[in-house]
């Protein structure tokens, strides 16, 4: 008996081996998977790294001091720039209609040698009052001679009248009041260095007088007439206190218009004492070109810069960018504005949504009963996120701007009208609309931290005597800290970065006021701002000279990433330095 049972043992034990030899499928083991993640996450990493590359390489170079060339065409013209482009290309036909015929098939059998191709260049040749134009394709076959002089200035200067953008050209005099006192390149360009760092203090003098002070004085005469048409209004023409109050004004009225004489007195003075110093200058085709010293913003021989000159001249470009206004149509000088218009709409946004954000997620944690009330809230709060983001700037330009505003603006500001002040888009418009965007992600964000809080340690309070709300403020939420912190994070990476609402609730091309500044009450909420998500949208698409703009597109990129970058950051520090104290109060 116990070798037939053990016969059949021995069978299946043979079976089980066999079947444990075969080999068994890769995808059992799940390594493909494995694969096919890691291969989605290293492609996911590639695109992002060498977006940041391009961004990066296009965006920090757009300030780099090039070589300033002098082409000499076939057709006789010269023309002066630095190169921004270069690239290879089959030329077309049409590409030999504009040389000279008795040249025309010397350049048709160069470009054939070649190969059938032949290299071209983009120049900025500036010096629009003359050219007509910024830029200029250049092919090798139309240049009969290339030399770089070595007095060829790159000038940076203030638009007036058709003088605007950039001018490439040699000194060839320094004059005062007309009368020139110095001559030639070199003594001209040492006359220029001695004289030019007064007159741009001169003129910042005159943009203060004529910005500040000439702007206070007509917003204190504009802030007297509002005050006597209130009282007006409340009280009624004629009556005894609006009497009253206009005598009181005019007073005050004569005093300001005296004191704005003054100041528009010493304006023309000084518009008088910046026209006496000039320096002319010379382009490649012998044009000359009379330039006040005051509109010069920065001036330099390109071609005789060393490495060290570049680098100063580099570091005053970014100084510029960074720290001045706007000009050129947004394509010149710098993004202050923009930065400090992003910054505060993204702190004004934070205040609003975090709380709001907490308290709902608290609610729907730690009050709220499980129902199908409770789903139907969790269900709209994640489709909400996926609204588009226009949508909100719709709902903000409707509810907040049309009606929140227009009704503040009945209530508090009613002598103003028709004239709004609430009633158009502003900065805290902009916030409120943003703070509705992100608010899904602060909701669902401070509800995983909550729930990520071991239950045990709400028991646990509740044992030792501790209400609902003691549990919450001292147990759960110093817990659930870090977990709200980025919540907060990613609302400031998403609102910082959004352009489409801002379009329709205050971000402006322009804005002439900030939203704080010196005078009372220091924060204005109701003024437009700008942006720099907005001001990428102006350049790339709105400008009147979309190649001289490109370079601007890639360094505001560039910057606003940068300030995306720094804000989460800081925000970040502040996390962890809250999770080492909470974590530590609460062991």
């Amino acid at each position: 008996m116990s070798a037939v049972e053990t016969q059949p043992n021995s069978r299946v034990v043979a079976k089980r081996q066999r079947k444990e030899r075969q080999p068994t499928s890769l995808s059992s083991h799940g390594e493909p998977f494995v694969w096919l993640a890691g291969g989605a996450m290293a492609i996911c990493l590639a695109m992002i790294v060498g977006l940041l590359a391009l961004v990066l390489w296009q965006g920090g170079g757009t300030f780099w001091p090039g070589r300033v060339v002098v082409l000499e065409l076939l057709d006789g013209t010269r023309l002066s720039g630095e190169v921004n482009v270069e690239e290879d290309y089959a030329p077309a036909e049409q590409a030999f209609a504009k040389i000279p015929a008795e040249s025309r098939e010397a350049a048709r059998r160069s470009v054939a040698e070649a190969g059938g191709e032949t290299r071209r260049r983009m120049v900025r040749v500036g010096n629009y009052e003359h050219t007509g134009q910024h830029y200029q394709w250049v092919s090798d076959f139309e240049v009969v001679r290339e030399s770089g002089p070595a007095w060829m200035l790159v000038v940076e200067r203030l638009a007036r009248g058709t003088a605007a953008g950039r001018f490439y050209g040699e000194p060839r005099a320094f004059e005062l009041d007309g009368v020139p006192q110095a001559e030639g390149p070199e003594a001209s360009w040492r006359a220029f260095e001695a004289e030019h760092a007064r007159a741009r203090s001169e003129h910042a003098r005159l943009e203060h007088l004529q910005s500040e002070e000439l702007g206070a004085i007509n917003s204190q005469l504009e802030a007297l007439r509002l005050a006597v048409r209130s009282v007006e209004m409340r009280q009624g023409a004629g009556s005894p206190a609006h009497l009253a109050a206009k005598e009181e004004a005019a007073d005050e009225d004569r005093a300001l218009r005296r004191r704005f004489a003054e100041v528009e007195r010493e304006a023309s003075a000084l518009s008088r004492e910046l026209a006496r110093r000039v320096l002319v200058l010379e382009t490649a085709d012998g044009k000359l070109t009379r330039t006040q010293l005051s509109d010069i913003v920065l001036a330099y021989p390109a071609n005789q810069l060393g490495f060290v000159d570049k680098l100063v001249v580099y570091a005053e470009r970014w100084s510029e960018f960074l720290f001045d206004q706007p000009r050129e149509a947004n394509s010149e000088g710098g993004v202050w504005p923009a930065i400090f218009g992003t910054v505060v709409m993204t702190l004004l946004m934070s205040l609003a949504v975090v709380p709001f954000g907490v308290l709902a997620a608290l609610y729907l944690r730690e009050y709220a009963k499980p129902g199908p009330l409770v789903s139907t809230v969790r269900i709209a709060v994640n489709n909400l996120a996926g609204v588009p983001s226009i949508v909100f700037g719709v709902f903000g330009l409707g509810f907040f701007c049309y009606i929140c505003g227009a009704s503040i603006d009945q209530l508090l500001y009613e002598e103003r009208l028709p004239n709004p002040t609430f009633g158009k888009g502003g900065v805290l418009w902009a916030s409120f609309t943003l703070a509705l965007l992100t608010l899904p992600v602060v909701i669902v964000a401070t509800e995983e931290a909550l729930a990520a809080v071991p239950g045990s340690m709400r028991e646990g309070s509740y044992a030792c005597g501790a209400t609902k709300w003691q549990t919450i403020q001292r147990i759960v939420l110093p817990r659930a800290m870090p977990g709200i912190m980025t919540g907060m994070i990613l609302a400031i990476a998403r609102g910082a970065g959004e352009v489409a609402p801002l379009m329709l609730v205050g971000a402006v091309k322009v804005a002439p006021e900030m939203s704080i500044d010196g005078t009372f009450p220091y924060l204005h909420p109701e003024r437009s701002f700008m942006h720099l998500g907005f001001h990428i949208y102006d350049l790339g698409f709105q400008s009147p000279n979309s190649e001289a703009a490109k370079p601007m597109v890639y360094t505001t990129t560039l910057l606003l990433i940068l300030l995306i970058v720094l804000l989460n950051v800081a925000a970040i520090w502040v996390r962890n330095r809250l999770r080492r104290r909470y974590t530590a109060s609460v062991v």
